[in-house]
């Protein structure tokens, strides 16, 4: 079965603005073109196309996937190759992960505070702390009257 851009954008959700814009940028050289040369897209097509927008929504770079389909391209002789490059966009998540998470715990701290039925008491006395903390270190608050 083959599919049109058009068919492809609906199924990978992407714009056909975004489906051009990958081909010109070397992503898409596994596409065939019938004889009035329009795209013409398989099966294994969208699938690779699919493995493109993952390693795209996980922050790989335009040139990186790029790099990953050329060894594609090339074949078996690049596994290596790929397993490299993957090994390192694998780690990259895993910090953008363990990162995320961090930053999940302070929000949740904050919204703890906030949701405490005596919020009001525990930012003030934040807000004494601070206050006290600069008077004490010579150098003005920046914060409003405490109360």
């Amino acid at each position: 079965m083959t599919y049109t851009i058009k068919d492809v954008a609906k199924i990978t959700k992407l714009s056909i603005f975004t489906i051009r814009y990958y081909d010109k940028e070397g992503l898409l050289p596994f596409v065939s073109r019938n004889k009035s040369g329009i795209r013409v897209f398989t099966e294994s097509d969208i699938n690779q196309i699919m493995t493109i927008c993952c390693l795209k929504n996980t922050g790989m770079q335009i040139k990186d996937i790029k790099k990953y389909i050329d060894y594609c391209m090339e074949g078996a002789g690049t596994i290596d190759s790929r397993k490299e490059l993957f090994v390192a966009h694998r780690n990259e998540i895993i910090n953008q992960i363990n990162s995320l998470n961090e930053n999940l715990k302070l929000i949740d701290s904050k919204l703890k505070i906030y949701s405490s039925p005596n919020a009001a008491e525990i930012i003030n006395e934040l807000r004494r702390i601070v206050f006290d903390e600069k008077r004490e270190n010579g150098l003005p608050s920046c914060y409003t009257q405490i109360n």
